[in-house]
């Protein structure tokens, strides 16, 4: 043993040594955990084995719920904590158990609680550390639920039952994860799922509000709009007649088109006319937790899983050197759910022709496609009067703004109006169809200065080193 090893054991031995003497002196009156456990159970809780029962973090609070609604179901439980500090948190129930009294380790102590939403205004406070006395068929059980603590090692919560007879547990465990998806906090809500900073399997939930768009708020080519309504709501309405033909409910649409067009305001319109569906929002980073997302979805469907730029993950294999996990994921995901599940995928792209064609080569995956291109002129106006509704600009304005915003997208004609009023603002008068037109100049402008910046950006000039713009590829001098 070198002297650095050495003087590391010495140090660690003092802590561990002051560490023994501070549970004793800390221990004086506390009521010891073990006798509270054997009177319940009946028997030696040191002779039973444990079962282990991970959770996903995102249905942590379902856990919670359920676990509440069926002690109510089976005469009650008695929730106690267990003392010990940060020991507790890295020991499992057996070692809990194997430990607890020895030198005045793991005591009675409070339980501990955690505050997570469950709703967009609500919230729940679910037990973060803690046991429950509760019995099931008329055995009694102990479980100790924990949640995830990523920083020491521990990336998903779980639940660790010990039961004077163990043949319950299975049955026990089966009523746990119907009631997890019966009385889910995340039924019928619009939810966002993210991955957190420590593992890859860990995550959290964002809840969002339901949005309340009508027909009249989506700006699209005749036709399109309902035809992926009725894709996507259709199925559900009609799911006993399909499922009694032998018809499949599972399915698939993708949105493609140019950036800014309205995918996403398209997707949104969806979740507003599919009230009590559970709609489940990935993009970026989040969209590794696609099947993490389908199953949620199967468990507590009807239900949606929005797949926002999917060709991040579902990329031509072709066209890609190495290996693409996350797009196996996804297809899986997609295969994965049975023939009766109503479940939706709603998938968005700017980019249709990257995309890997097995999404589309089996039935349940993406069976409708539609296009949200860029608005005619005809859309163009109907998108100006949209977003002026309540704005005193004439109707002559914006059809010739409409006119001259040839090639540009819904979202230009959102933009435009809040430049209009902010130039009203900043010039301290109400808007005026001066300011519309003055907003549409400098939108442009600042356009064609983009547009050619990304077709081959500014050439330099010769002669005293300032930079001018020269002819751009695909587009004419000037």
């Amino acid at each position: 043993m070198d002297d650095e090893t050495r003087r590391f054991v010495t140090t660690f031995r003092e802590f561990m040594t002051d560490v023994v003497h501070q549970v004793r002196a800390d221990s004086d009156g506390v009521e010891p955990l073990l006798p509270i456990l054997q009177e319940h159970l009946g028997v030696a809780p040191r002779s039973l084995p444990v079962v282990n029962e991970q959770v996903s973090p995102l249905r942590y609070a379902d856990a919670d719920v359920a676990l509440e609604a069926l002690a109510g179901l089976h005469g009650g439980r008695r929730l106690i904590g267990v003392g010990g500090g940060m020991a507790r948190r890295h020991s499992s129930l057996a070692e809990i158990i194997e430990n607890a009294g020895q030198h005045g380790m793991f005591p009675v102590g409070p339980v501990d609680y955690a505050r997570v939403p469950t709703g967009p205004d609500t919230n729940r406070q679910v037990i973060s550390f803690g046991l429950q006395l509760l019995t099931y068929d008329g055995v009694p059980l102990v479980v100790l639920q924990r949640d995830a603590q990523p920083q020491f090692g521990r990336e998903l919560p779980g639940l660790e039952v010990l039961a004077a007879a163990d043949a319950v547990v299975p049955a026990f465990l089966d009523e746990l994860r119907r009631l997890m998806a019966e009385r889910s906090v995340l039924r019928g809500q619009v939810v966002a799922f993210a991955p957190a900073v420590f593992g890859a399997s860990n995550g959290s939930v964002t809840f969002l509000r339901r949005p309340t768009l009508t027909a009249a708020d989506v700006i699209l080519p005749d036709g399109v709009l309902a035809r992926v309504e009725r894709h996507l709501t259709g199925v559900a309405r009609h799911r006993d007649a399909l499922t009694a033909a032998g018809q499949h409910l599972k399915r698939g649409i993708l949105l493609f088109g140019p950036p800014g067009t309205g995918k996403t305001h398209t997707v949104r319109y969806l979740m507003a006319v599919s009230p009590g569906t559970t709609v489940i929002v990935l993009s970026g980073q989040s969209l590794r937790l696609v099947q993490t997302a389908a199953e949620t979805a199967r468990a507590l469907e009807p239900a949606v899983v929005v797949l926002e730029d999917c060709d991040l993950i579902a990329e031509d294999r072709t066209l890609s050197a190495g290996p693409q996990p996350l797009l196996f994921e996804a297809l899986d995901a997609l295969d994965g759910l049975a023939d009766d599940a109503d479940v939706a995928f709603v998938l968005t792209t700017n980019r249709a022709d990257l995309l890997e064609p097995a999404l589309a080569q089996r039935p349940g995956r993406v069976d409708l496609a539609a296009e949200i291109p860029l608005p005619d002129a005809e859309a163009r106006r109907r998108l100006n009067r949209l977003y002026a509704r309540g704005l005193p600009f004439s109707p002559a304005a914006l059809d010739e703004a409409a006119e001259r915003a040839e090639g540009t997208t819904a979202s230009f004609a959102k933009e435009l109006m809040r430049r209009a009023v902010l130039a009203a603002a900043d010039a301290g008068h109400p808007p005026a169809d001066a300011d519309l037109a003055s907003a549409l100049d400098e939108m442009l402008a600042d356009s064609d200065l983009l547009t050619r910046s990304l077709f081959g950006g500014p050439a330099g000039d010769a002669d005293g080193g300032h930079w001018t713009a020269g002819p751009q590829p695909g587009l004419a001098p000037g």
